[in-house]
């Protein structure tokens, strides 16, 4: 088990095993490896403390993707390094399930986030990562990088529409993390949670 260092803290990452490429930690520690499709996909959610808290735990606890209509099972209530996850989308019995292990996590003041690699019976190979930062303006922004190429005939027959999917759903996931952290900032009511003109975190 490997570990990496940010900001003074420690970042273990998991065994290697049981995944279907080699390239585990390069959402990272960068660059993303050459041979796969890269995803890039940046958006702001919000701002202020409450939004980032909000979004970091919908991020680290599944809520995002359950909130964005997958269906999730994971060994643990929260991303850690090891951690099992499957991940299926679709209706009905016609879904595609997504095994997955946690690979890096990030709990930090102002970045929270996690990767995720495939495992064996993934329908791609590849790694992906979900982060949310906060910006020295008070600014929120949520982030998903990964790389992936196709390891079932099904993905490699659908050729440049995975690509399209994943982008797809990357701003579908950045549309409910917009959400919650709306729902944050005004304390599910519909208005305002602050009075006054400062923030009590941000001024």
């Amino acid at each position: 088990m490997g570990t990496m260092k940010r900001n003074g803290e420690d970042h273990p990452m998991t065994s290697t095993e049981g995944l279907n490429y080699p390239q585990a930690g390069a959402t990272r520690l960068g660059p993303l490896p050459d041979g796969y499709h890269h995803l890039h996909h940046r958006t702001r959610i919000g701002r202020g403390r409450p939004a980032f808290e909000t979004a970091g735990a919908a991020v680290t606890s599944w809520r995002m993707h359950r909130a964005s209509g997958a269906r999730v099972d994971a060994s643990t209530t929260r991303a850690e390094p090891g951690s099992a996850v499957e991940v299926s989308l679709g209706i009905g019995p016609v879904r595609f399930r997504a095994p997955c292990r946690v690979i890096w996590t990030a709990y930090e003041r102002d970045r929270t986030g996690f990767a995720y690699g495939t495992l064996s019976g993934h329908p791609e190979r590849g790694e992906e990562c979900f982060v949310v930062e906060f910006g020295d303006d008070g600014s929120v922004w949520f982030t998903v990088m990964a790389f992936s190429r196709p390891d079932r005939w099904y993905t490699r027959l659908a050729g440049p529409l995975v690509p399209l999917l994943q982008r797809l759903y990357a701003r579908r996931l950045g549309a409910t993390l917009r959400r919650l952290a709306a729902e944050a900032d005004t304390g599910g009511t519909g208005g305002p949670r602050w009075s006054g003109s400062r923030h009590p975190t941000t001024g």
